[in-house]
């Protein structure tokens, strides 16, 4: 993959994640703007907003807005190593209902991040088909 093919599969990804991420159920861009859009999702069963913000061609910032108890934001960003390109998705989300230090919030993050980390291998996976396909 390129960095350009990587970089256009994490745009379609913002603008709809449901092709990407298999537990999202739906994805609504509510608005646009000339580096961003504003979306509006349900992924297992939870309906958030979000604000993106593109970084051509390096990063896409997710924030979660308009919510404290599901606060918090997620980058993508594209960078080259001495192994080639990586990918590297950032987390920082709030686990409404847990309380800091619990062995219910270590459980719920745990469960979090297995689940962000299905979302990457299923991102790379679909942009690998894409590119494929010759749609990117």
């Amino acid at each position: 993959l390129t960095q350009d093919q990587v970089w256009r599969g994490l745009v379609m990804k913002a603008e709809n994640a449901v092709l990407f991420v298999p537990r999202m159920q739906s994805c609504t861009v509510l608005e646009r703007w000339s580096d961003g859009l504003l979306r509006e999702v349900v992924n297992d069963g939870h309906r958030f907003r979000e604000k993106i913000t593109f970084t051509p061609t390096v990063e896409v910032l997710f924030e979660r807005v308009g919510t404290e108890d599901n606060a918090g934001w997620i980058t993508n960003v594209i960078s080259e190593s001495e192994h080639g390109l990586l990918l590297t998705f950032t987390f920082a989300v709030n686990l409404p209902g847990a309380a800091p230090g619990t062995a219910q919030e270590r459980a719920k993050g745990a469960a979090m991040r297995e689940s962000y980390v299905g979302a990457v291998r299923a991102t790379l996976a679909r942009v690998r088909e894409l590119v494929g396909e010759g749609k990117l």
